[in-house]
């Protein structure tokens, strides 16, 4: 018998902040674990505000160490809701995309 190679997405695991949390003080950064590691030249992670102007210092970085996680650091927040747009390319070569908000409470 031969073993097929099992086809792969990187689909988002888990987030910090978690989605649709509200927190009560702005995070210093945004971070997306993935089931799949990431291609990082390819992957891309943005953070935006109510209006859809960029908020993040656009400094997105996949980890060197764990290439399944994703971040982008964020300057002081003012309350309002957020949302982290991502597009990740897994080593395998599949793309996926998606979106979340988060909200920061005064």
């Amino acid at each position: 018998m031969f073993a097929q190679a099992a086809a792969a997405h990187a689909f988002l695991d888990h987030a910090s902040p978690r989605v649709g949390s509200v927190v009560q003080t702005a995070p210093p950064e945004v971070q997306v674990w993935f089931t799949q590691e990431l291609e990082p030249a390819f992957s891309t992670l943005r953070v935006t505000d109510r209006e859809g102007r960029q908020v993040d210092r656009k400094d997105k970085q996949v980890d060197a160490k764990d290439r399944t996680l994703m971040r982008v650091s964020l300057p002081p927040l003012p309350p309002g809701t957020y949302k982290v747009i991502w597009r990740a390319l897994s080593v395998d070569t599949h793309v996926t995309e998606g979106d979340f908000t988060f909200l920061v409470e005064p």
